[in-house]
């Protein structure tokens, strides 16, 4: 047979081959024209391995046309070309028998990428000579996809386990420093680490995507019995906005100490004291302002104090510092009223 010069030549009696083999193997080729998965050939007798048949799975799969991928060299498919990785370990799947068959990146007709696993077989003629390979592709998209999900998840939970772990930290730090009393000390630290629990429970509820804020607020003065023999001396005003997990936890904490000191001290330790509570959310240039107040009226007359305590300090400082936003305290006669400012695009959404 004379050398064949024009690629196109060379394509015709590639496909030729591949007629024979429909011939002698015709339940097999049926079988790779038919099936569901994406499979190919190549001629392996030419190095680049080019495409010599592509069943309509794999057409579906990368959006060419027959036409336009019959002739191409296979590692045309990969949408990394250049990683020498990756071409030994397409090179290794086709001159020998690998331990794993390669994940490869691949690339479709839009420009698109595909993760897809590939098993490479020999096909021999009737006298043992290789003649083509057979080319099947597993898509793996799916997989990669959930598995980069997974990572994600993993990443996330050992990052809100840090802060988690940094926020009980500063607590039981906190609570040591504050007072030698082994009673005060661990009502002090239970009562807060049941404020984050709350916080932890109303967010694993949400599927730690968000929480709404008048949500955060029930939850936090459940405890108290603001649902019941309080219900009446409170009022929540504002929209149940939504608020990332960061905010979320650090509101909860805020709002157990507020409603710990009301108890003690201040509205609620009168039974004529009541507490409003409203937010809203201001545009300014910088991104939107949430605004919260917390306001309480006609309870016990209340001064600034002489020195604040931890509960006053996580409210004025920690949270300041937790929502780089600003907190102001005010002790009025008739009752504490406390502002919060932080950008709302941080954390709050439309809800």
């Amino acid at each position: 047979m004379p050398k064949i010069k024009n690629k196109s030549e060379e394509q015709v009696v590639a496909e030729a081959d591949v007629e024979d083999h429909r011939k002698d193997l015709g339940p097999f080729v049926v079988a790779a024209e038919t099936t569901r998965m994406a499979m190919v050939f190549t001629d392996a007798k030419e190095a680049t391995n080019p495409i010599v048949f592509a069943n309509d799975s794999f057409l579906s799969l990368t959006g060419f046309d027959r036409a336009e991928i019959l002739g191409q060299s296979f590692n045309s498919l990969l949408a990394s070309r250049t990683d020498a990785d990756v071409a030994a370990q397409v090179n290794a799947a086709f001159t020998s028998s690998p331990d794993t068959d390669p994940e490869v990146h691949c690339r479709r007709k839009d420009g698109t990428e595909f993760w897809a696993s590939i098993f490479v077989s020999p096909v021999l003629d009737k006298n043992g000579e290789l003649l083509q390979y057979f080319v099947s592709f597993v898509d793996l998209t799916k997989h990669k996809r959930a598995q980069s999900h997974s990572n994600m998840l993993i990443n996330e939970l050992n990052h809100r386990v840090k802060n988690t772990l940094a926020t009980v930290q500063s607590i039981v730090w906190q609570a040591l420093r504050k007072s030698t009393d082994a009673k005060v000390i661990g009502e002090s630290i239970q009562a807060r680490l049941s404020a984050l629990s709350r916080s932890h429970d109303l967010l694993t509820r949400e599927k730690w995507a968000s929480a709404g804020l008048r949500d955060i607020v029930m939850d936090a003065l459940e405890p108290f019995r603001v649902s019941d023999a309080l219900a009446d001396r409170l009022v929540i005003r504002g929209e149940n906005i939504r608020l990332s997990p960061k905010v979320t936890l650090a509101l909860g904490i805020a709002f157990n100490e507020l409603a710990t000191n009301a108890m003690k001290y201040g509205a609620f330790s009168q039974e004529a004291g009541s507490i409003e509570i409203s937010w809203s959310v201001v545009p300014s240039l910088n991104g939107d302002r949430l605004t919260l107040n917390w306001k309480e009226q006609a309870g016990a007359p209340v001064s600034p104090p002489v020195r604040k305590g931890f509960g006053l300090q996580v409210i004025e400082r920690g949270l300041a510092q937790e929502l780089e936003g600003s907190v102001n305290l005010d002790f009025q006669p008739t009752g504490l009223i406390f502002t919060l400012e932080f950008t709302a695009s941080r954390g709050a959404l439309d809800g």
